[in-house]
């Protein structure tokens, strides 16, 4: 159901010292969603990701996650909610096989799973549908940064997420590569059914994958709506995008 609210960020704010990070920012998240949250380096958009997810608390406003309140939740305890994020900079367990890395999701995440060979298991086809099966006794340390990409999802994955948190899943990327990981973004939502929400400077992905798409400028929310909507909102063209793009 489309029309349910999954995610509620109710004027959020959020201030370090004298600087305003974020500004009484609103955003929702439907059930069945992808949404894209834009904005140049410095808007706001990883501080509200980890405001969302509790590495940070609000200066002021309310998280609300499937109608109940996570204001202040410790990160792991939003976690095990079914709220998951994955981040900028990929931080794997760089001397653990990549199967091992995705076994501590399942361990550790929402179902907390005790048996190792179901944990195991679960993480090869966790590994298989990101494209990683082949890779799965090599060491994180090994990869390259698509592949690295594409473990930090199936870590994400392993925690059994219900709204997935992507925060520039596909920075780094080549073209060939950012329209395989679009692929594999579309197939999470469409095949695994998970909520998306996702920062990212790739327009190309944020057009072809949202539905919607919501701009920070400094902190505060400026535009919402339709790729196309976005695309020639002027506003949006002179604080972000520079020039009309296709949407």
């Amino acid at each position: 159901m489309k029309d349910m609210k999954m995610l509620e960020a109710r004027n959020i704010s959020k201030r370090f010292g004298g600087l305003m990070a974020l500004e009484d920012v609103n955003i929702s998240v439907a059930q069945g969603e992808i949404v894209g949250l834009i904005g140049a380096n410095g808007a706001g958009k990883t501080t509200l990701f980890n405001v969302i997810s509790g590495t940070y608390a609000p200066t002021s406003g309310r998280i609300l996650f499937k109608g109940r309140e996570i204001t202040g939740m410790r990160p792991h305890e939003i976690c095990r909610r079914g709220l998951v994020r994955t981040f900028q900079v990929v931080k794997p367990f760089r001397n653990m096989t990549v199967l091992r890395n995705v076994m501590a999701g399942k361990l550790f995440g929402k179902d907390r799973v005790k048996n190792l060979e179901y944990a195991r298991e679960e993480a090869l086809k966790i590994l298989e549908f990101v494209g990683l099966a082949q890779k799965a006794h090599v060491l994180a340390r090994g990869l390259g940064l698509a592949d690295h990409k594409r473990l930090e999802l199936a870590r994400s994955l392993a925690a059994d997420p219900e709204l997935l948190l992507l925060d520039e899943a596909l920075a780094g990327l080549t073209p060939t590569e950012t329209v395989e990981a679009m692929e594999i973004v579309r197939k999470i939502h469409e095949k695994l059914q998970i909520t998306i929400l996702m920062v990212e400077h790739v327009m190309k992905a944020v057009t072809g994958l949202c539905s919607r798409i919501v701009v920070l400028h400094y902190g505060r929310k400026i535009a919402e709506g339709t790729p196309k909507e976005i695309a020639e909102n002027p506003e949006v063209v002179e604080a972000y995008l520079g020039e009309s793009i296709e949407a």
